[in-house]
């Protein structure tokens, strides 16, 4: 039976990325990412609701979050669903989850570092010659022009015609004359 894992969550990430470089050689960058969501209730009352996630990512992506993403910042991030068991202080077991990250792209306008931060994207499965090198800071950009699309030429309106007189028997239609 076929079955997936897979979390899209655009959001703003919540707190610089905290990034440990561990003794086999990885790396893993992890932060939290807080989603909004407005609804209006039956009273008419707007409520905004925000949900906070972890999210880890490993290695090139790792170094890539650590030098470019910062507090505030928007972000997509596309993963899967990881949980994990850890105990308490109380020493009672508990359960948190986490997104571990397979692909991210910067969105909105110029982050703090001055980067554009628009665009860039990065994979996790992505081959080691196609994965893409740290964002670099880019010429500034215009908005985009609208462009004409390709439209038949609208046709002309049709000329005015003049009412035709209507016949003075229509004029005098008495009651006894209408079909209801």
């Amino acid at each position: 039976m076929a079955s997936m894992n897979k979390v899209i969550l655009i959001g703003n990430v919540g707190n610089d990325p905290e990034v440990r470089y561990l003794d086999g050689g990885s790396v893993v960058a992890k932060f939290s990412v807080a989603t909004n969501e407005r609804y209006t209730t039956r009273t008419g009352e707007q409520v905004d609701q925000t949900e906070w996630f972890r999210v880890e990512v490993w290695n090139d992506q790792a170094k890539t979050v650590e030098k470019y993403v910062r507090k505030g910042n928007q972000i997509y991030v596309e993963g899967r669903l990881k949980t994990e068991t850890y105990t308490d202080r109380e020493g009672k077991e508990r359960f948190s989850l986490t997104v571990r990250a397979t692909t991210f792209q910067f969105l909105g306008s110029a982050r703090q570092d001055g980067a554009e931060g628009g665009g860039e994207s990065y994979a996790e499965s992505a081959p080691a010659s196609r994965q893409q090198a740290a964002p670099q800071p880019a010429p500034a950009r215009q908005a985009p022009q609208p462009q004409a699309a390709a439209q038949p030429a609208p046709r002309p309106a049709p000329a005015a015609r003049k009412p035709e007189p209507v016949p003075d028997d229509m004029n005098n239609a008495g009651d006894d004359d209408l079909p209801f």
